[in-house]
């Protein structure tokens, strides 16, 4: 898949233009609240330095060396950048702690790239009441898409909804007469892709219908019961929204069945590592959403995106793996950001900071495929609407040549 050209021009000069130091296309009067001055930006995060997620805190350092980056060449619109990367340890007692330091002790301008469902929802109330700037989110939990009550908080990952129903009418086209069996996690996660999903079959009006469903707790030793229900309930479309062990379990069990439904699993078990404990063969044909490049890997080598994220990474953070996915997703959100922080030009207010992020509709983060950008606008805080399908090959996904827009 190739940039086009005008990507790759639009790149180059937002790039330079983050870059500069000029502030002579902004106006002269200056605003500034807490965390922000003449000669600095002061913003933060919580992830997991520590304890069993601290695979996510290369999020933080990341973020880290972009910035760094940015300081070296100038700064954001003459400012250095000062980044307070906090350890939560995905806790969400810790997430609150360190959060209030952040906006208490540090007085950061605006949070961004914080990692969790748990954890944030235990600050998002907080952060609310104080007009803090909680941006670019790592949850796709559907709670974050309120910009009527919560307009501080936004999401920076596809809403889960919003990936429900594009996989919803991938099996409209592909199964219109589809009858369809799901295994969903017991909790607030799994409905948020449930319901979507079957409302979107529903509304298409034709004969594809969900005709059993199965649920599994995250304690639950295993998924063997539900999966044998489901394949001997005559679906021929499994939706597996499943997370963690579940999903390798879940996987593997419906090789051993014999049963070869249409298989849909949720984007975030569609990693390596869930699929290696499946087996790689017992995988093959499942299909999941994609909006997102990799790191690492021949397919996207040449790509200047990916090139800028490498460049970055062997100058300033050379102990993280080229082939780090999570530090390339970091690295996306910190342009995002720095972006973000430019277009606030000399009116560094919270209030500055959300109306460009809530404005930002149209950007191209350089972790994303070509044709996915930010969505988002003052009145929906979807992150994005274009997404792609893409099918497993045994070996790695095979990704549609067209995005699909829900």
């Amino acid at each position: 898949m190739k940039i086009r050209q005008t990507r790759r021009e639009f790149c180059v000069g937002a790039a330079a233009t983050i870059f500069a130091s000029s502030t002579t296309a902004f106006a002269a009067e200056k605003k500034y609240d807490f965390g922000a001055s003449d000669t600095e930006i002061k913003i933060g995060q919580t992830v997991p330095h520590s304890g069993p997620g601290s695979l996510y805190g290369v999020l933080g350092r990341i973020g880290e060396a972009y910035f760094q980056m940015l300081n070296d060449k100038g700064g954001i619109n003459g400012r250095k950048v000062t980044f307070l990367t906090m350890d939560d340890a995905y806790s969400a007692p810790k997430c609150v702690e360190a959060t209030r330091r952040l906006v208490e002790q540090d007085e950061v301008l605006a949070l961004y790239g914080s990692l969790g469902t748990a954890p944030q929802t235990a600050v998002h109330k907080y952060l609310n009441s104080k007009g803090v700037p909680q941006l670019l989110l790592n949850t796709g939990a559907s709670k974050w898409n309120d910009p009527k009550n919560y307009k501080w908080t936004m999401a920076g990952l596809p809403l889960y909804p919003t990936e429900a129903r594009i996989l919803a009418k991938h099996v409209i086209a592909v199964k219109p007469n589809a009858k369809v069996g799901i295994l969903y996690q017991n909790d607030d996660f799994g409905r948020d892709f449930l319901g979507p999903f079957k409302k979107s079959l529903e509304d298409a009006g034709g004969t594809a219908k969900v005709i059993m469903e199965q649920t599994y707790d995250l304690s639950d030793p295993t998924v063997d019961s539900q999966l044998i229900n489901l394949s001997k309930s005559g679906a021929d479309v499994f939706y597996n929204i499943t997370t963690g062990k579940a999903a390798s379990q879940s996987i593997r069990k419906v090789a051993e069945l014999g049963w070869k439904p249409l298989q849909l699993l949720s984007a975030g078990s569609t990693g390596r590592s869930i699929l290696s404990a499946a087996g790689f063969e017992n995988a093959a044909g499942i299909v999941a959403i994609r909006y997102a490049k990799d790191a690492g890997v021949p397919r996207w080598e040449k790509d200047p995106e990916v090139m800028g994220f490498e460049e970055l990474r062997q100058k300033y953070l050379p102990s993280v793996d080229p082939d780090n996915t999570i530090a390339y997703a970091g690295y996306g959100q910190a342009v995002t950001m720095g972006e973000i922080l430019r277009r606030c030009g000399n009116e560094l207010t919270r209030e500055s900071v959300l109306r460009q992020a809530a404005n930002l509709n149209g950007f191209h983060s350089p972790f994303f495929l070509d044709g996915v950008v930010y969505n988002y606008t003052p009145d929906d805080y979807t992150p994005m609407k274009t997404l792609y399908i893409s099918i497993f090959n045994g070996k790695d996904w095979d990704i549609s040549d067209r995005p699909v827009t829900e």
